[in-house]
């Protein structure tokens, strides 16, 4: 596993890092046993960045995490964490709370829950639109003087509030949607995180499994599974989508890689300030993306995929999930 560095003032992690979300929710039934068994492949394969947020599965991720973390050294891991988004019983999303209140009383459950006595990163998932981001990395920085948080990361936010929180206190990293499919951020926000030194956690690389080559038309999602409601998977969105994903196995294909690897490997291509995250929830996908670490795409490569990605259809979340973008200038 070879390494990078998130960010000028950041930590040294693996060069791809585990998303843990779909282990409990929003991509419907997981198998507990096999998240645990991927976890432990991942960790034994030399991934060291494990990403999980508060709400994911109301705790029940941070639950898993500390369950397949359960005898190994702390130090050999770097826990991610996301916090501040509100939701109600039936999971339903009702807002964001970025009051220095909420992150340390979210950050005291998630220590409980993860069972150990810091975090290594910790982000508010969302800018919350009434509470200034210097109020909110001001209380995540009173955590790190205190020892319960080792860095602060951003997440799906825009240069003026990166500018604003970095001005406050270092920023290791801006966890944001990044992918062959979803290149928006290169404009104004990769060029703001460089210019500052904040490294870049990039989530979404396959796009939600859409251009993982394992998606196939027709395919029903399960109840639970937030897809369902992404505009890229549905009508003829997909149908279009699903023909690009056709060509770039193409390309693939002629690189002895599945189209996932060639995905994972165009999003490692875009600097070394960059860990793209894997949403594996099965030993054999996660075999598969770290296999991207063996594909080297050159400039045709590079070029003939962009080409091809150029045409996706839809937008990366339903409007009402677009509206709490502050990366997207929404709020």
């Amino acid at each position: 596993m070879i390494a990078r560095k998130l960010g000028a003032n950041g930590p040294v992690v693996s060069a791809i890092g585990l998303g843990c979300m779909g282990m409990s929710d929003l991509y419907g039934a997981s198998d507990r046993a096999e998240s645990v068994a991927t976890i432990h492949a991942a960790l034994d394969a030399g991934v060291t960045l494990l990403d999980t947020g508060d709400f994911y599965g109301m705790g029940d991720n941070e639950m898993l995490i500390a369950e397949a973390l359960r005898g190994r050294p702390r130090d050999a891991v770097f826990l991610s964490v996301k916090f501040g988004a509100q939701r109600d019983p039936r999971g339903n999303w009702i807002g964001f709370d970025g009051r220095p209140s909420a992150v340390k009383t979210s950050l005291a459950y998630s220590l409980k829950r993860l069972g150990v006595d810091y975090l290594d990163i910790y982000r508010p998932a969302r800018r919350d639109p009434n509470v200034p981001i210097e109020e909110t990395v001001g209380a995540m920085a009173d955590m790190i003087k205190a020892g319960y948080v080792r860095y602060i990361g951003l997440s799906e936010v825009g240069p003026e509030t990166i500018r604003r929180a970095a001005a406050v206190h270092p920023i290791a990293d801006l966890q944001i949607e990044y992918s062959l499919i979803s290149r928006g951020i290169e404009n104004s926000i990769l060029p703001t995180c460089r210019e500052l030194g904040v490294g870049l956690t990039a989530y979404g690389v396959l796009s939600r499994g859409l251009i993982s080559g394992h998606w196939r038309a027709g395919a029903q999602s399960q109840a639970g599974d937030f897809r369902a409601t992404v505009p890229r998977f549905q009508g003829g969105n997909l149908d279009k989508n699903l023909a690009l994903v056709d060509e770039i196995k193409r390309v693939a294909d002629a690189k002895g890689a599945t189209v996932a690897q060639v995905a994972i490997a165009w999003a490692l291509s875009r600097g070394d300030d960059i860990v793209p995250l894997i949403g594996a929830r099965r030993r054999d996908r996660l075999a598969e993306s770290l296999g991207a670490l063996d594909v080297t795409l050159d400039r045709a490569d590079l070029a003939a995929l962009e080409k091809i990605a150029a045409a996706v259809a839809g937008e990366r979340y339903a409007e009402a999930q677009m509206a709490h973008l502050d990366s997207e200038g929404r709020h």
